[in-house]
């Protein structure tokens, strides 16, 4: 949080803030996750299909990367 409060001229607890935020979505476990940005990209107006590509570059992306999962995989953690 010093270091990033330092670099970026921002306050310390707005430097604190944004650490929190960051670590907060990358301990999001995968599943987590995948429910998350699907009813993001749902209120975006995209199809499962489109969403589920989405989805699985997202996670290939990620700080460290989850399992690659199929979209039938993705489509099970979103609806069981």
């Amino acid at each position: 949080m010093e270091r990033v409060a330092l670099t970026t001229g921002l306050p310390r607890t707005v430097a604190a803030r944004v650490v929190d935020d960051v670590l907060t979505f990358y301990r999001q476990p995968t599943e987590q996750y995948v429910r998350h940005r699907h009813t993001a990209l749902q209120a975006e107006g995209k199809n499962n299909p489109e969403i589920f590509a989405v989805i699985a570059d997202e996670l290939r992306m990620r700080l460290v990367a989850a399992p690659e999962l199929s979209e039938r995989q993705l489509r099970r953690i979103v609806y069981g």
